[in-house]
């Protein structure tokens, strides 16, 4: 890093000695209210080199031209981080500061703030090429965490939002189902598999779409069981039907916080189909607070997650994905290393951002509308686009 320091400013040091007239003139004292200026004079404004003070402290030092600050030259944030900066007319061109965290070198605003473009080198190792506003990252960028993650979308604030997606007949889109898709109470409805199109991708959150939404379901997951005695009554003949019509389809369990996991494998695997080509199985894990404590805390609860996942991978021979919420993935998934790294993640995050996990698929929204569907359902995007989609189904099946 002080290398790049160094480097950067001889840079500047060498543009300042090409493009300033550093011409020996007039010196003096200015006082002007609570400032005082010390240095180069000609024509009565401030030339060549010169130090302007508010009180006993520093505001700018280096060079000058016609009262204003133009040429390699110092000043501080309202930080009293020191700015060193290639200046013209009174604006920073380029420059460079350093905090006890790393340095950014790019644009500024007239507050001396990080604004504009800029490349920030953490000394953790942490990298960041992009758009800055009001010294936090802020806008498009790319860029490299200190545990060596890569990082390409969007930063709002200095947080990592993800990749703003566009939704195009070109993704892979898919629905997740249970009983409540065929009616609530005492009316009931049939789904007309015949007629299966995605027509609407929801209104609970933005979305950026190009086109007409009128997509195929790709895939479709169907809920079979939950805890240790719940069962969907139309598991069975929605995985039927759309094994017939050719749509690939796998099985979701929804995870009690009051059953042992190897239990609840157990009944999974009892009642649910996983037959060649079948999605892998997954676990949908939604504990309130108050649930997690009652099972012992977050490791208590994390290891039930790995036993559930560990026995019905052993048995269909497939890895399960862990379907979760956002706030699930920040305050839980941290503690557990080994689970993102040994399970893809089916999150459900109702943004316009993608989310920064090891993501299989993602939950756009849970109001879509899809014809041959009565109500509202669950719309679901692959993490990748049809090469991608159709390597998922070669390796990541049921054999």
């Amino acid at each position: 890093m002080r290398n790049i320091a160094l480097i950067f400013t001889f840079i500047l040091m060498c543009l300042v000695s090409s493009c300033v007239d550093t011409t020996p003139g007039d010196s003096g004292t200015v006082a002007d209210g609570k400032y005082r200026y010390v240095g180069g004079l000609s024509g009565g404004k401030y030339s060549g080199y010169g130090v302007l003070y508010a009180g006993d402290s520093i505001v700018y030092s280096g060079q000058w031209k016609e009262g204003k600050r133009h040429g390699y030259g110092v000043a501080f944030d309202s930080l009293g981080r020191k700015v060193t900066a290639l200046w013209r007319g009174d604006t920073i061109v380029r420059g460079m500061v350093a905090d006890s965290l790393g340095v950014y070198k790019g644009e500024f605003d007239s507050c001396h703030v990080p604004s504009g473009h800029g490349i920030y080198d953490g000394f953790d190792g942490a990298w960041y090429d992009g758009a800055w506003r009001q010294g936090a990252r802020n806008g498009f960028g790319c860029g490299v965490t200190a545990s060596g993650k890569a990082q390409v979308g969007e930063w709002k604030a200095g947080r990592y939002r993800g990749e703003r997606m566009t939704y195009t007949a070109e993704r892979i889109y898919g629905i997740d189902i249970s009983r409540y898709q065929h009616g609530k109470g005492r009316k009931k409805y049939a789904i007309d598999w015949s007629r299966l199109r995605i027509t609407h991708l929801g209104d609970i959150s933005q979305k950026k779409v190009s086109g007409r939404v009128d997509y195929p379901v790709s895939f479709v997951y169907i809920k079979s069981t939950e805890g240790k005695s719940v069962r969907n009554p139309y598991y069975l003949s929605d995985y039927r039907a759309a094994r017939r019509r050719g749509i690939p389809c796998g099985a979701y369990h929804f995870f009690s916080p009051t059953s042992k996991a190897s239990e609840q494998a157990s009944y999974f695997l009892r009642n649910s189909k996983f037959s060649k080509g079948d999605l892998p199985p997954v676990l949908d894990v939604e504990p309130t607070p108050s649930q997690v404590r009652k099972m012992g805390g977050t490791e208590a609860m994390l290891s039930r997650v790995r036993t559930w996942m560990s026995i019905v991978h052993k048995r269909t021979g497939v890895r399960p994905i862990l379907y979760v919420s956002q706030q699930f993935v920040n305050k839980y998934l941290p503690s557990a290393p080994d689970i993102t790294r040994d399970y893809k993640v089916w999150i459900a995050r109702y943004g316009e951002y993608r989310p920064d996990v090891r993501l299989a698929i993602w939950q756009l929204c849970p109001d879509g509308r899809v014809s041959g569907i009565v109500g509202e359902v669950d719309i679901n995007v692959f993490n990748g686009y049809h090469d991608d989609f159709k390597k998922f189904l070669k390796t990541e099946t049921v054999k």
